[in-house]
């Protein structure tokens, strides 16, 4: 377990994220060029993912309440105290932590683009930099809870309108969950499915409230 502070916030890592972004790069490894390219690769998963959820912990902070990053497996979180928000506030939490990734993909994209560069190991980190900012922020936008893009629609639609929320979740999801099938993303498939399971529980709760 690592931690340290960035801006005031603290910052909990997980052997877990870290192992998690290993499977995920890892490939045929056979040479000391792969390995270098896996480390390469986590680094560039670690950055990206940290500065996402800086954005939801920096926009917490500017709000006045204290919060703490964790990073975990398959992503992480920004801690804030329940029910401390207005709707405007937290659609600006969530909103700033795929905002700021994809400012971040958008600046990685124009070095590749204006600066020449040889194909080079410096290349490749900065191609997946760029790859893994674009897919985490558009992946975290979908309209499906806890994603930030189901808190940015639960903000939109208010307290009142919960059921909404999760009803577009639970299609949102089953409908991404066949489309990964469809490309053999057996991960995504089950992500998916979690996730429609998850929000049809908190459906039969917000029609119990």
């Amino acid at each position: 377990m690592v931690r340290f502070q960035l801006f005031g916030i603290p910052i909990t890592i997980l052997p877990w994220f870290w192992l998690t972004l290993a499977l995920i790069g890892s490939g045929s490894i056979s040479s000391s060029d792969d390995l270098f390219r896996l480390v390469l690769f986590i680094l560039a998963g670690f950055l990206s993912i940290l500065i996402h959820e800086l954005g939801h912990g920096l926009t917490i902070k500017k709000f006045g309440a204290e919060t703490q990053i964790v990073l975990q497996a398959f992503g992480g979180f920004a801690t804030y105290p329940t029910n401390r928000f207005n709707r405007r506030q937290d659609f600006l939490i969530t909103a700033a932590g795929p905002a700021i990734q994809l400012l971040l993909g958008g600046i990685v994209l124009l070095i590749l683009r204006t600066v020449p560069m040889e194909e080079s190991m410096g290349h490749y980190f900065l191609v997946i930099l760029m790859s893994i900012s674009f897919f985490w922020a558009f992946f975290n936008l979908v309209p499906v809870f806890p994603l930030d893009g189901g808190q940015i629609l639960n903000a939109i639609l208010g307290p009142k309108r919960k059921t909404a929320t999760h009803v577009i979740g639970i299609v949102a999801a089953i409908l991404l969950g066949l489309l990964a099938l469809q490309f053999k993303m057996i991960l995504g498939t089950l992500f998916m499915g979690f996730f429609a399971y998850q929000n049809f529980q908190l459906l039969q709760q917000s029609r119990q409230d």
